[in-house]
C-alpha cells in the first residue's frame, strides 16, 4: 500500500491558495485514475484505489497545515505503511512556478506541513516539491502562500496537476527520475518551461 498525501488547508476559503497546490495535485490523481468516492477518514478525507499497478491510499488532511502529521501518522499506522511508500506533495517556495523536484528525506525548509509530518512519522518519506515561487522578502511569505493563484497562473497550475496525474504510476512504482523528467518534458511542450532534472 502506498500513501499519497496532499498538503493544504481544509475549507472553501483556502481551495485556490498557493499553499494548497498539494491538495490540487492529489485530487487530480484521484480524478485521472477514477478513484472515488472520498470519505471522512484519518482526520481528513481519503480514498483508496489503483494508481498504475499499485494500490494506493490518497489523503487530504483535514487538520490545518501545521498539524498535517496527525492525519498522516494515523493512516501510516493503520495500514503499517513503510516510510519509503509515503509520498507527500506540497508547495515549494524555493522553486520557480511550474518547476518540480522529487526527493526523499532532507530538511523541511520552514514548511510547517512537512515539519509536522516529520515530527509524527520521521523524515525518510518522499516529497514532491511543487514550485510556487518566492515573493522576494521573508516577511511577505505568510500572506503570499495564503493568496489564491492569480488568473494568469491558473493555466500552469492546471497543467502541472494534470501531468502529475498522468504520470503518477511512475511515482507509485518508484521511478522518480523518470517521473520528474516526464513532467519536465510535458510542461516544456505546453510552453510552461516546467521542472528540470535534479540539481
Amino acid at each position: 500500500m502506498l500513501l499519497f498525501v496532499g498538503l493544504g488547508n481544509p475549507g472553501d476559503r483556502y481551495v485556490n491558495n498557493r499553499h494548497n497546490i498539494g491538495f490540487m495535485a492529489v485530487q487530480a490523481i484521484a480524478s485521472r485514475h477514477n478513484i472515488a468516492p472520498w470519505r471522512r477518514k484519518f482526520q481528513g478525507v481519503a480514498v483508496e484505489g489503483m494508481v498504475g499497478a499499485d494500490r494506493a491510499l490518497l489523503l487530504l488532511p483535514g487538520t490545518f497545515m501545521n498539524e498535517s502529521g496527525r492525519a498522516v501518522a494515523e493512516a501510516v499506522h493503520f495500514y503499517k505503511i513503510a516510510l519509503k511508500d509515503v509520498v507527500v506533495l506540497h508547495d515549494e517556495l524555493e522553486l520557480p512556478p511550474g518547476k518540480l523536484r522529487v526527493k526523499t528525506g532532507g530538511g523541511n525548509a520552514g514548511h510547517n506541513g512537512l515539519r509536522s509530518v516529520s515530527e509524527h512519522i520521521g523524515n525518510d518519506y518522499k516529497r514532491v516539491r511543487l514550485g510556487i515561487g518566492h515573493p522576494g522578502q521573508k516577511n511577505l511569505v505568510h500572506s503570499y502562500v495564503l493568496q489564491d493563484f492569480p488568473k494568469a497562473e491558473q493555466p500552469w497550475v492546471e497543467a502541472i496537476c494534470d501531468i502529475i496525474a498522468d504520470n503518477a504510476g511512475l511515482l507509485a512504482s518508484g521511478k522518480d527520475s523518470t517521473f520528474q523528467n516526464k513532467v519536465h518534458l510535458a510542461m516544456d511542450a505546453k510552453g510552461f518551461g516546467g521542472a528540470d532534472e535534479e540539481e
